[in-house]
């Protein structure tokens, strides 16, 4: 009997939804940064959940407790944001050692409080339980305008490819201390009406192949445009992780009415191309090469 392993993180995941058939409320189900259901007249419901598990997303000589907490909330955050929505309400389900301080207990829900305050986030309940180590489990619903909702899957060949900030470095520099890019996707989309939106959070390249294999396109980018952060190497960029800016795909008419890169920070680091071409790399020679399919794997 073949081992998670052997199938890798997502060979598991298309395992699952292969046997799970949903009613016609669900508009987006597996396969998203959110779950998409019908909501109201003009705006949809979406729902997502993440896990952040104590020795495999943080160790506690990393962060403090309240920034630990604070992650948990935030890279929920991120995937509403990468669906255009605005987050509304959270459950937060805590897994702790029976040894674990109240103080701790203390500054992670304050880090989830603070950040929460911020996003007008309701918390509104949960569940708790005795674990081995630290396990926090945060599930997410917000809403979106019907017409502001931007799927993994609409881009097209001939759209440019643009990121948000910068990558690289982020388990150094900034994963327990970004910023989930709800009011840039919320501009992006006013803006730009991209074809495709998803967060980065297993890497640039690891989320682009997520984009290529839903929308059934290729992509080119090219390594000199990537915006790398200070102190982070390509490979970095391309691979770490963790860095929660917004990976989105525009047309190119798009581009040409709208885009002026000195009043609204983004990067303009590729194109989508016909499927056949697969997912290449462009050196600082003029190089072309395969962009390898790897990024952070649970399995």
């Amino acid at each position: 009997m073949k081992a998670l392993k052997q199938i890798g993180e997502f060979g598991m995941i298309g395992r699952i939804a292969k046997k799970i058939k949903c009613d016609k409320s669900v508009i987006c189900g597996i396969g998203d940064d959110a779950a998409v259901i019908s909501y109201t007249k003009d705006k949809y419901l979406l729902f997502t959940t993440d896990m952040l598990v104590e020795g495999v997303h943080f160790r506690r000589k990393e962060a403090t407790f309240a920034q630990i907490g604070r992650k948990a909330l935030a890279v929920n955050i991120s995937d509403i944001a990468a669906m255009g929505g605005v987050p509304k309400y959270a459950v937060v389900s805590l897994g702790f050692p029976k040894g674990l301080s109240l103080r701790a207990v203390d500054e992670i829900m304050r880090g989830m409080y603070a950040l929460a305050e911020e996003f007008g986030i309701n918390i509104v309940g949960g569940d708790t339980v005795r674990a081995e180590k630290i396990v926090l489990c945060v599930s997410l619903a917000g809403e979106v305008k019907k017409g502001n909702l931007t799927l993994r899957s609409g881009a097209r060949p001939g759209d440019l490819i643009f990121v948000t900030g910068t990558l690289g470095g982020s388990r150094r520099l900034k994963q327990f201390n970004f910023i989930p890019r709800v009011k840039e996707a919320q501009e992006i989309i006013k803006r730009f009406r991209p074809t495709a939106l998803i967060d980065i959070s297993d890497g640039l390249a690891s989320d682009l192949q997520r984009i290529t294999e839903q929308s059934r396109v290729g992509a080119i980018i090219f390594e000199e445009s990537i915006p790398t952060s200070r102190g982070a190497s390509l490979k970095k960029a391309l691979y770490e992780g963790e860095d929660f800016e917004l990976l989105f795909t525009i047309s190119l008419d798009s581009a040409r009415k709208f885009y002026t890169k000195d009043k609204f920070p983004i990067t303009c680091i590729g194109k989508i191309v016909e499927r056949k071409r697969g997912l290449a790399l462009i050196d600082k020679e003029a190089r072309v090469s395969s962009l390898k399919q790897k990024g952070f794997r649970h399995f």
